[in-house]
């Protein structure tokens, strides 16, 4: 019962998150001036909703596949870009600045099909390297995130010192994350991944709950882990390389959001998976909120708020995590 009286609030918070969130800016936006004013519609339908939409697809995808990577790798720290898909997709969109490429396709930009290829390079390193060991090991998995990490982080640096001051600033500025969009376009070009990756990581609810006992337990009971450990890392990885080439690298929110919920609902994935995209949108939608307003008229990234919410959250859960329960355990 307690379950599912939280599962429900958790909903109902996700829906008035959406329904209020739209009307909060610089200005705060009446249904009198949206519905009777050219002014206040253009900012209501063209701003306003497709930026929320926006985060509440940035911010479920980032959740989902948060909890899938810790149910997985058993380990409450795994966050969406362990696997390395983040830098990837930074490299790219600071390539593009570098070498000065303007131009859009189907009303995206350059520099985030750019991301999205560096997202797909990564990708496609990290599942090589990991198969060149032999299987799909989470442990040889995760280092190989971290090192193609590491190679592209080192790469976006020297690409930043080398650029003139507008483009160093473009890079730290796209660095940061954030949902600014005119239009529906991005929530259309993002859409099909967040649907489709989503579908494939809520199919797997039952073996993600068998997972995070470990995989042992896992095979001992008919799962496929290999089978699961691919589609994770395909769908995730997509989903996080759409996301990030379009709103940046957004942190925090695939690690704090799936651990909320599991000291909220329990370790339940098939309700954790629909509590999952119900609260990660809200939270991100509420982060912009904040973005938004807190120093209007002018915005500030919704990366920096995320980040100044995660840095002390991350610390807690470092300190109180208990690695004996499974939960929290550590890869081995």
């Amino acid at each position: 019962m307690r379950r599912a009286v939280i599962f429900s609030s958790v909903l109902v918070f996700a829906v008035l998150v959406f329904l209020i969130a739209p009307f909060i800016g610089s200005t705060t936006l009446s249904l009198h001036e949206i519905l009777n004013t050219s002014n206040g519609n253009d900012i209501f339908l063209r701003i306003r909703l497709p930026r929320v939409i926006l985060g509440f697809l940035c911010g479920s995808a980032l959740a989902v596949t948060g909890l899938s990577f810790q149910a997985i790798f058993r380990n409450p720290l795994a966050t969406p870009f362990t696997l390395g898909v983040s830098s990837g997709a930074s490299l790219g969109a600071a390539l593009s600045v570098r070498l000065g490429i303007s131009f859009a396709f189907l009303s995206i930009d350059s520099a985030s099909l750019f991301a999205f290829v560096g997202a797909g390079l990564a990708i496609v390193l990290v599942y090589g390297i990991t198969r060149a060991k032999g299987g799909l090991s989470t442990a040889t998995m995760l280092l190989a995130g971290v090192a193609v990490t590491f190679c592209f982080t080192s790469l976006i640096l020297f690409i930043q010192y080398t650029s003139n001051f507008a483009q160093a600033f473009e890079i730290v500025r796209w660095l940061m994350g954030g949902l600014e969009t005119v239009g529906f376009d991005s929530v259309l070009a993002l859409l099909p991944f967040i649907v489709i990756g989503t579908a494939a990581l809520a199919a797997l609810s039952h073996e993600f709950n068998l997972m995070t006992a470990g995989e042992d337990i896992a095979t001992s009971r008919g799962v496929n882990t290999r089978r699961v450990k691919r589609i994770v890392f395909i769908a995730a990885s997509l989903m996080i390389g759409a996301v990030v080439s379009i709103c940046g690298p957004i942190g925090f929110v695939g690690m704090m959001a799936p651990h909320i919920l599991r000291l909220l609902i329990g370790v339940e994935h098939r309700l954790l998976v629909p509590a999952a995209i119900a609260f990660g949108g809200a939270f991100l939608a509420v982060c912009d909120t904040i973005a938004r307003t807190v120093i209007a008229p002018a915005e500030m990234p919704v990366g920096i708020i995320t980040a100044m919410i995660g840095g002390p959250f991350f610390l807690w859960l470092l300190i109180s995590s208990n690695p004996q329960h499974p939960r929290h355990a550590d890869l081995t």
